[in-house]
């Protein structure tokens, strides 16, 4: 790159670190700086257009931008339903979830567990919770985004600067910038900097994807070349791809896909990692916690929601549009040295000085959001679920303070953590994985919890207990290439499995209805669709989630 773009990228974090800093300076004027209700929930005063925007960019990190397009290089389309099927879950939050999360006014999902169950399921949780914060989000944030400046200056991966591992020194300075602003100026900060790094990640996405369908020649010469020309990797023995128009440009796939996402797979597995993703995570709801209102924590997820149908042609299509630059020749011989280098190689070989940096930039955008998002919701979790329990006198200050210390060490822990994640073929098949082992006994226990009334305290302990065994089990065996399934599939049976424990166990260990736990359950699921509104038209809840299971349902139609 040159020095325009390295001046963009250096601009870039200056600013982005400024924002929070400024975002801290005035919530401490405000409000004095000690509340914690501010520090963690950003006093409950956000509107239903930030949530949405910051649950896109709390979930949009490097993943995106780096494994997204490896994987459409390899496979295609298909790996774009990990999105649109992430639209169906926001709806389920919108719905159901995020109501009663509302109604109980907690500062933690582990917290609503206690509520709804007892004080050990809040405690297993905050442990899991913790684990997703730091090594599911901020972790693998911080990997991809060391893997792509790697690629940019075009060293080898075990190149090293001043003597220390490149990888590590990038994770490291990615880590400590990002700690910098979050521990300064908790959610209020994180919100603030990921709506302005939201709009810099998706401008430099649309313009390398409009350069790239643009030199392509449009939609017809993609399909053509994809369907005439043989896939770049197909040459090289063991590479698994496939080409042409009829599976590449196809979201629905058979069992015989190389892809090893068959449809049923993604039915099936999906909303099993996506209701604990989007509807029981701390590090993505936290921001439909700290609604002003019930409305604004509906409408948020539907927002974001919306949003979720442009990555598919924003991080996925991308990849799609290099194989077929690479079949024109358009890079006069040149290509990818592997598919986890394409979104790189896109970027140096595509766009002028200048843009180059800015979409840099926008790399950097999405790791720091991801980031900054995992360390507040781990500092929440520590103070709260952790410190505020053993030790209830704590007042605001000293849980404030706690927060900055757990968002420090939790920086730390990522950073050591991240290298791990170059273990699996693929980045975004690695978090896919980890999450496929982690999610199924939560997804349990909170829909049983929320629409079983008899679901008992003790089953559901036994079920996060044995679930997590279970989890780590498969994850053991699939480390160590002991196990080689369908990691989609093994999610559903895992929460087939948990499910049967809890309602067993429920029936075992019978428990009457937790006082006060009246408000945190359904007793009909349709008695939220029924009042409570919130407005009308696109306001009302209910119509906007109408219109875009619609369009999702159009989208998928036309792709299938």
């Amino acid at each position: 790159m040159s020095i325009v773009d390295w001046t963009l990228v250096v601009l870039y974090l200056f600013a982005v670190s400024g924002l929070g800093i400024l975002a801290g300076f005035l919530h401490r004027r405000n409000e004095r700086g000690g509340e914690g209700g501010h520090y963690f929930l950003a006093g409950n005063t956000l509107g239903w257009p930030v949530i949405g925007l910051a649950m896109f960019a709390a979930n949009i990190s490097t993943v995106h931008l780096v494994s997204l397009a490896e994987a459409a290089y390899k496979y295609g389309l298909v790996f774009g339903n990990f999105e649109w099927m992430a639209g169906l879950t926001l709806i389920l939050l919108s719905l159901f979830f995020a109501p009663l999360y509302l109604r109980s006014r907690v500062a933690t999902l582990p917290d609503f567990l206690e509520r709804r169950f007892n004080r050990s399921c809040r405690d297993v949780l905050s442990v899991i919770s913790l684990f997703s914060a730091i090594v599911i989000h901020m972790g693998v944030a911080l990997y991809t985004a060391a893997w792509v400046f790697r690629g940019i200056l075009g060293l080898a991966p075990g190149a090293t600067i001043l003597g220390v591992n490149a990888l590590i020194l990038f994770i490291a300075v990615l880590g400590a910038l990002t700690g910098a602003y979050t521990v300064f100026g908790g959610l209020l900060a994180v919100v603030w900097t990921e709506s302005v790094q939201t709009i810099l990640l998706l401008t430099g996405a649309i313009v390398i994807t409009v350069t790239g369908y643009l030199k392509v020649g449009g939609w017809a010469e993609l399909s053509q070349t994809l369907a005439t020309h043989p896939h770049p990797l197909a040459a090289i023995p063991g590479s698994n791809v496939t080409w042409g128009t009829g599976n590449f440009l196809n979201m629905a796939r058979n069992s015989a896909d190389p892809s090893g996402l068959p449809w049923y797979s993604i039915l099936l597995g999906y909303p099993v990692l996506g209701i604990w993703y989007w509807c029981c995570d701390q590090t993505i709801v936290q921001r439909v916690l700290a609604a002003r209102d019930e409305k604004n924590a509906r409408l948020g997820p539907l927002f974001c929601a919306f949003l979720k149908i442009f990555p598919v042609f924003l991080f996925v299509l991308p990849g799609v549009i290099c194989v077929a630059l690479v079949q024109k020749n358009f890079f006069n011989g040149a290509a990818p040295q592997s598919a986890a280098d394409t979104y790189t190689f896109m970027l140096t070989h595509l766009l002028p000085s200048g843009l180059k940096g800015l979409v840099a930039a926008a790399m950097l955008a999405a790791a720091m959001q991801t980031c900054s998002a995992a360390l507040n919701s781990a500092a929440t979790l520590v103070s709260y679920d952790l410190f505020k329990r053993y030790r209830p006198g704590l007042n605001d200050q000293q849980l404030v303070r706690i927060g900055k210390v757990t968002t420090v060490v939790g920086a730390i822990m990522a950073i050591i953590a991240s290298p791990l994640f170059g273990h699996y073929t693929t980045i975004f098949q690695g978090i896919n994985k980890l999450i496929s082992y982690v999610a199924p006994p939560i997804t349990a226990v909170f829909l049983l919890g929320v629409f079983w009334k008899r679901a008992s305290g003790a089953s559901a302990l036994i079920t996060l207990i044995a679930g997590t065994v279970l989890g780590f089990v498969m994850f053991y065996l699939d480390w160590n290439n002991l196990y080689h399934g369908d990691f989609m599939l093994t999610a559903f049976w895992l929460l087939i499995a948990c499910m049967i424990i809890m309602v067993a166990t429920t029936f075992l260990f019978p428990e009457p209805l937790k006082r006060g736990a009246e408000a945190l359950i359904w007793e009909n699921w349709r008695e939220p669709l029924q009042k409570n509104a919130g407005g009308s038209g696109l306001a009302d809840y209910r119509v906007a989630s109408l219109l875009i299971l619609a369009v999702f349902i159009a989208l998928y139609f036309t792709f299938h």
